[in-house]
C-alpha cells in the first residue's frame, strides 16, 4: 500500500513507518479512547514523552492515569466526544466497540483511527525495535530485556503491558537510545504489524481461539512476524512448535535447557522462590545467574535475554547482575503476603500451560499447603481448553473455580467456572469446587488457612482483588496476634458457630485471648489502629445480621476468662464461665441466692452487660465489685453503685469490657438449694422451646409480658422463611429452618408492627442486633 508522507494528513494504515514518521515530525494532538488501561496508558507515556498534546477518555481513573495528568494528560471520565473532534488522531483499545460515544464520535467525523498496536507498531518503527512474543511470559521477559538493556548502558524504550517496579513505569521513551523493547500482542492478529529490528519468540500454541480458527491461523501471525524481522530471531529450542516456525528464519539463534542449543541452560536449581542457573554458548560457560523469581520457565525466559544481551554487545557479567536485581512485574508471580505462616501469591496466568508453571513453582518452593483461587478467562478459551484446564491444577491441595471473566464475550451455553471444576475431578483430584461468588470464595478459602499454606490467586480478570484483600487480612489478623500473645487468631469464622440463635455471618478478625493481659493489649491496640472491637461471649441474645462484622470480634471463653474461685460466701468468675456452671459451683459450696442462673443461657460477661434476670432477680443485685479494662486497655474495679444500670442495660459497659466479677450469696441448706435449681429447670423446659434461639427478643411493655401479648395477638407459630414465633413461648423467635438473619429481621419486625398496629405498643427488641447486612468484600 502507497501512503503518502504528506503532514497535513496522517497516514494510516498498512505502514507503521509511515505513521511513525508523521508522529516524529511535529506536535500533534492524540485522543486515546480507553486510555486507563495497562496497554492504552502506556502508549499516553510514549506519546506525551515525544511532546504531543494528548487527551483520553475511560470509566475509570487509575493511579497510572493520575500519573499521567500530572505530566499533560487531558483525561475524561466520562467521555468528551469534544476532545475527539479536535485531535488530529484517535487510537483505540481493542475493548472499544462501536457504540462507545468516543468512537462514533470520532467515525462521524471521519477522523483518523488506528488500533492501540498499531500506534504501538508506529512508535517502535521510530527505533530499532525489540519484539518479545509468545502465548507465555512476555510481559516478564520483555521487562527483563529493557532492565538488563538499561543496565547495559543502552538506554532503552520500553512498552510493556504491566507495571514493572524495577522500571519505573510500564512504557518509558528514553530520548538517548536507539533501541525499544515492545511486548508484541498475539491476541488479536495485531503482531503482524510489527517490524522490528530483532525478536524473541518464547512459545507458540493454541491460544486466543475466540480470535484464531486453529493453530495454523495462528502460525500465519507468526510467520508475518518472522518475515518482518530484518535482524536476530531468538527462539526457543525446548517449544517444538517455536522451533519449527523460527528454525529456518537467517538470523535464528536457539536457546532453552535442549542439547543443541546456542545459548544453553543447566544445573539448574529452584528453591525459596530462587532459580540458579549456569548459561552456556555454544557449549562455553559463560557463568552463573540468580534470578528471584521463581521457575524453570522464568530462568528459560532470562536465558532469552541474556542471549539478546551478548548478541547486543552487553557483557554476561553486566546482565547476570541485572538479572539477580530483577524483581518482576505486578501480577506476574506477585508475593502480595509473605511471614513466617502464610504466604499470598497473584498471578496473571489463565492459560493451562501458565498454570501449572506458577503452581510448580510454588511447590519447588517448599512450602505447605497450596490453595489456589482461579479465575476463568473467555467463554471461549474455557471451552476449548477445559480438559487441559482439568490437568492443570495437580501441585494444588484445594482448588477454588469462581464464574468466568467474560472480558466482552457473549456467554456460551453450558460453560462455566464449574466446567473446569468437573474436569478436575476427573482427574482424582478430591479438593475442587465451583464457587461463582467470588466474595464468599475469599471467606471459605480464609477459614481454613492453617501455618505454612500459600494461596495464589490465578487469572486475568479482577481475582487480583482477592488476593488483595486476603494480603491485608492476613497482615491485620498476624498484628493482632501478636499483640495478644497466647490464644488462637482466624480469619471469617463462622459467627453462626458462636451464636444459640445459631444465626450470622462472618467475623473479620477472631481472636480468642487466654489471658486478660493479652487481651487488654488487644483493646488499646484496637483503639490506637481505629479497628472496630466486639466482645463476644456464649452468643446468647444476640442477632448477627448476615453479613457479619467488620474489624475484630474477641471471644472471651478460654484461660483466664474460665476462672471460678469461691470464698465464704462470694463467687469470682470470669466472664466466660457459663451461667449454669456459676449457679452449680454456688450450690456445690453451700451458697444460695445463685438458683435463677440456671435458667440464663449465656456467659457471665452477658449477663453483666445487660443485666439479666429471671425469677425476680437480676444479675448487679448480687454483684460485690466488677473488673473491667477501658479503650485505652487499663484495668479498673468499679461497684455496683459506681454503674448506672438500667433493665436489661449497663450503659457502662457499652465503651468497656468487664473481665470478671465477684458476686455474694447467701448460707442455704443443700435441699433448699436443690429445689430452687430443680424448680428452675422445670420453669425452662416448660416455658423455653428446645430449637436454636436468642433467648427473649423483646422487652416486657409496662403492663404485659411480651410473650403473653404476642400470643393474644395469635402470632404464635407465624414464620418468615426459617424464622419462626415458638408455640412454647411467643417472645422467643426460633431458627428451625436454617433461618438467614434477614429472615429473622423480617419476623421481628411483623410482631412490632402487629403489637403497634393491635395495641399501640411499641415492643423493644432486647436482643442485640449487631453486624452488616453487606458481606465482607461483596
Amino acid at each position: 500500500m502507497s501512503v503518502t508522507l504528506d503532514l497535513n494528513s496522517v497516514p494510516v494504515g498498512n505502514e507503521p513507518a509511515a505513521l511513525g514518521s508523521w508522529l516524529g515530525s511535529g506536535v500533534r494532538s492524540i485522543h486515546l479512547i480507553g486510555v486507563a488501561g495497562s496497554g492504552m496508558s502506556g502508549i499516553a507515556a510514549l506519546l506525551l514523552s515525544l511532546g504531543h498534546r494528548v487527551s483520553g477518555s475511560d470509566k475509570v481513573t487509575t493511579v497510572e492515569v493520575d500519573r499521567l495528568c500530572s505530566v499533560g494528560l487531558a483525561f475524561y471520565s466520562p467521555s468528551q466526544p469534544q476532545a475527539v473532534l479536535e485531535a488530529d488522531l484517535v487510537v483505540y483499545s481493542s475493548a472499544i466497540r462501536a457504540g462507545h460515544p468516543d468512537y462514533a464520535a470520532a467515525k462521524e467525523s471521519e477522523k483518523p483511527m488506528v488500533r492501540r498496536a498499531e500506534a504501538l507498531a508506529a512508535l517502535l518503527a521510530c527505533r530499532r525495535g525489540i519484539v518479545v512474543a509468545g502465548m507465555h511470559g512476555k510481559t516478564t521477559t520483555s521487562a527483563m530485556a529493557a532492565h538488563v538493556l538499561r543496565a547495559g548502558g543502552l538506554h532503552p524504550s520500553h512498552y510493556v503491558g504491566a507495571e514493572i517496579p524495577v522500571l519505573g513505569v510500564n512504557a518509558h521513551w528514553d530520548a538517548e537510545g536507539e533501541w525499544f523493547v515492545a511486548e508484541g500482542d498475539e491476541s488479536d492478529g495485531t503482531l503482524a504489524l510489527y517490524q522490528p529490528e530483532h525478536a524473541i519468540v518464547l512459545n507458540v500454541e493454541a491460544e486466543h481461539l475466540d480470535f484464531y480458527k486453529d493453530l495454523d491461523a495462528i502460525d500465519v501471525v507468526f510467520r508475518r512476524l518472522l518475515a518482518q524481522t530484518r535482524g536476530i530471531v531468538f527462539y526457543s529450542a525446548d517449544d517444538a512448535h517455536a522451533t519449527r516456525l523460527c528454525e529456518g528464519h537467517p538470523g535464528a539463534i536457539s536457546y532453552g535447557e535442549t542439547e543443541g542449543a546456542v545459548y544453553r541452560f543447566d544445573d539448574l536449581h529452584l528453591k525459596a522462590f530462587q532459580s540458579h542457573f549456569r548459561v552456556l554458548r555454544n557449549g562455553v560457560p559463560l557463568g552463573a545467574v540468580t534470578l528471584n523469581i521463581p521457575g524453570k520457565h522464568n530462568a528459560s525466559n532470562a536465558v532469552s535475554v541474556v542471549a539478546l544481551a551478548c548478541e547486543l554487545g552487553i557483557p554476561f557479567a553486566t546482565s547476570a547482575k541485572a538479572l539477580d536485581s530483577f524483581r518482576g512485574a505486578r501480577r506476574r508471580f506477585e508475593i502480595k503476603y509473605r511471614s513466617a505462616r502464610y504466604m499470598v501469591v497473584d498471578d496473571y496466568g489463565h492459560h493451562p500451560t501458565e498454570v501449572k508453571a506458577t503452581l510448580a513453582a510454588v511447590r519447588n518452593a517448599g512450602s505447605g499447603r497450596v490453595l489456589v483461587l482461579f479465575q476463568p478467562h473467555r467463554f471461549s478459551r474455557t471451552a476449548a481448553l477445559k480438559e487441559d484446564f482439568g490437568r492443570a491444577f495437580g501441585d494444588a491441595a484445594e482448588v477454588w473455580v469462581t464464574g468466568i471473566y467474560a472480558a466482552s464475550e457473549t456467554p456460551l451455553e453450558g460453560i462455566s467456572g464449574n466446567s473446569i471444576v468437573e474436569e478436575i475431578l476427573k482427574q482424582g483430584h478430591t479438593g475442587a469446587r465451583y464457587q461463582p461468588d467470588r466474595a464468599q470464595m475469599l471467606l471459605e478459602v480464609g477459614r481454613i488457612l492453617q501455618p505454612g499454606d500459600c494461596v495464589v490467586t490465578l487469572g486475568a480478570g479482577n481475582i487480583h482483588e482477592q488476593a488483595k484483600h486476603l494480603a491485608q487480612d492476613l497482615a491485620v489478623l498476624e498484628a493482632l496476634q501478636q499483640v495478644m500473645g497466647a490464644g488462637a487468631a482466624r480469619l471469617y469464622e463462622s459467627l453462626a458457630k458462636h451464636t444459640t440463635l445459631r444465626i450470622g455471618g462472618p467475623a473479620q478478625y477472631w481472636l480468642e485471648p487466654e489471658t486478660e493481659e493479652g487481651f487488654a493489649r488487644l483493646v488499646h491496640h484496637c483503639t490506637e489502629q481505629a479497628l472496630p472491637l466486639f466482645v463476644i461471649g456464649r452468643g446468647s441474645n444476640l442477632l448477627v445480621r448476615d453479613g457479619g462484622i467488620r474489624g475484630v470480634v474477641v471471644y472471651l471463653g478460654r484461660g483466664e476468662f474460665r476462672r471460678l474461685e469461691v470464698r465464704e460466701n462470694r463467687i469470682t468468675a470470669g466472664v466466660g464461665v457459663r451461667q449454669k456452671e456459676l449457679a452449680l459451683a454456688a450450690r456445690d459450696a453451700g451458697i444460695g441466692g445463685f438458683e435463677w442462673f440456671e435458667g440464663i443461657p449465656g456467659n457471665v460477661g452477658g449477663a453483666l452487660r445487660m443485666n439479666a434476670g429471671a425469677m425476680g432477680s437480676d444479675t448487679f443485685s448480687q454483684v460485690v465489685s466488677l473488673r473491667y479494662v477501658d479503650a485505652a486497655g487499663e484495668f479498673h474495679t468499679r461497684t455496683p453503685e459506681e454503674c448506672e444500670v438500667l433493665y436489661r442495660s449497663v450503659p457502662f459497659l457499652r465503651e468497656n469490657f468487664a473481665v470478671s466479677a465477684t458476686f455474694f450469696g447467701t448460707v442455704a441448706s443443700p435441699e433448699e438449694i436443690e429445689a430452687k435449681l430443680e424448680n428452675s429447670m422445670q420453669k425452662r423446659k416448660g416455658s423455653q422451646p428446645r430449637e436454636s434461639s436468642a433467648g427473649c427478643i423483646f422487652k416486657n411493655p409496662a403492663g404485659t409480658p411480651a410473650g403473653r401479648l404476642i400470643e393474644e395477638l395469635g402470632l404464635k407459630g407465624a414464620r418468615e422463611g426459617g424464622a419462626r414465633v415458638s408455640e412454647v413461648h411467643g417472645n422467643f423467635l426460633v431458627n428451625d429452618r436454617h433461618a438467614s438473619a434477614e429472615e429473622m429481621l423480617a419476623l421481628i419486625e411483623r410482631v412490632k408492627e402487629e403489637a403497634w398496629k393491635a395495641r399501640g405498643i411499641r415492643l423493644e427488641t432486647e436482643v442485640q442486633i449487631v453486624g452488616e447486612q453487606k458481606g465482607l468484600y461483596a
